[in-house]
């Protein structure tokens, strides 16, 4: 946690966030958002984004971590979904790249 220049502690939201594949889990850890594509376009999450279940469109989930580091990963056929600062990618084939 950080301090704000009034010296009272600041709290920072991050996401839990899950990538799984059919087979197996492709990525499980915290982050500041996630950019998935759905069959209605990009959609972007940060904590306390209302609830949400979305179908994938073939593409990229960007994953951009507490840390400023970015991950991608490949995701198609599967949903996304958002509730109370959790973000699940399902997808029948999903790899980071």
């Amino acid at each position: 946690m950080g301090e704000d220049p009034e010296g009272e502690r600041l709290i920072v939201a991050e996401l839990n966030v899950s990538v799984v594949s059919a087979d197996r889990e492709v990525w499980a850890g915290t982050a500041s958002s996630v950019v998935a594509r759905t069959t209605e376009g990009e959609i972007g999450f940060l904590p306390g984004h209302e609830p949400v279940l979305a179908i994938l469109g073939a593409g990229q989930v960007r994953i951009t971590l507490p840390s400023g580091e970015k991950l991608v990963a490949n995701a198609e056929d599967g949903f996304v979904s958002v509730e109370h600062d959790t973000v699940t990618v399902v997808a029948r084939a999903a790899s980071l790249v």
